[in-house]
């Protein structure tokens, strides 16, 4: 146990440590924050797309078949 605190002691003393350290803060944060936004999107996307299909359902059989002639 004390050569592993050892190593972290002097893993954190390293300035390649130190950065990596800093690095891997700064992408857990990044990872962190596109989650959260797929998170919040795919709820709002499944709003929109239960939208849709009770519009889509609600016409039903009463959508035209064809386009009226304007004429």
């Amino acid at each position: 146990m004390k050569a592993l605190l050892n190593k972290i002691r002097a893993f954190a003393r390293e300035e390649d440590g130190v950065a990596l350290t800093e690095y891997l803060i700064l992408l857990g944060l990044l990872v962190g924050g596109v989650i959260t936004a797929v998170v919040n999107a795919g709820g709002e996307l499944n709003t929109a797309w239960e939208d849709w299909g009770t519009f889509f359902g609600v016409l039903g059989d009463e959508a035209p078949a064809t386009i009226p002639d304007p004429a």
